[in-house]
């Protein structure tokens, strides 16, 4: 019912006892306790700060009638090729609105390079590790089923129902690219992290399901 350090400690320790590796990249909202628990667990990892709830945010604190502009300037950032590309994009939006919405511009630089940790890996991972869209997704079809439920029974059945959407959804979740160039991107990247390797086998060719 609340999210705190302990909780979000014992959580990822649960993880990693039922065997998930140190991640390279790990995709959060700005949730502190979450943010603290991955820095101190997975401090070696990337940590990638969801760009749609920082767009929100960010958004939240101008008039409507400057959000349709800055939205767009927000989104060529996040859909930036390279580190280098959305340098000077970042660098436009700083000098556009720093005087009139230093607010925005404020929430802007806060956590920026955590907005920006995606673009260390491959391309054609962006767009499906810059949000938590995914898991997001899997959160929608809970709230569907469990909305016409009084209440559940136990702490076992609302186990199994969430099991049972979790399994649903991740049947129909899109497959990331996984050719022989994308392996060796992310293998050195595990190496410029410090991380220990993980041997990846992809469930069809060219293609694995995550």
């Amino acid at each position: 019912n609340k999210e705190s350090l302990p909780v979000w400690r014992d959580f990822i320790r649960n993880m990693s006892k039922r065997g998930l590796p140190v991640p390279t990249l790990v995709v959060t909202d700005g949730a502190p306790a979450l943010v603290a628990a991955v820095e101190e667990l997975w401090p070696k990892s990337l940590r990638q700060r969801c760009v749609m709830h920082k767009t929100r945010n960010i958004l939240d604190k101008v008039p409507q009638s400057a959000q349709p502009e800055m939205k767009q300037r927000l989104q060529a950032i996040w859909n930036a090729p390279n580190r280098a590309t959305a340098e000077i994009l970042l660098q436009d939006f700083l000098a556009t609105y720093d005087q009139p919405y230093p607010s925005a511009v404020a929430c802007l630089l806060d956590d920026l390079e955590a907005c920006l940790a995606f673009l260390r890996c491959p391309v054609l991972h962006h767009r499906r590790i810059r949000t938590t869209n995914l898991i997001e997704r899997a959160f929608a079809e809970q709230r569907r089923r469990t909305k016409t439920m009084p209440r559940f029974f136990d702490e076992r059945s609302c186990l199994k129902l969430v099991f049972a959407t979790l399994w649903q959804t991740s049947e129909r979740w899109q497959r990331v690219g996984m050719s022989d160039l994308e392996l060796a991107m992310l293998r050195r990247l595990r190496r410029e992290l410090d991380l220990e390797p993980i041997t990846v086998a992809p469930a069809a060719p060219q293609s694995m399901a995550v």
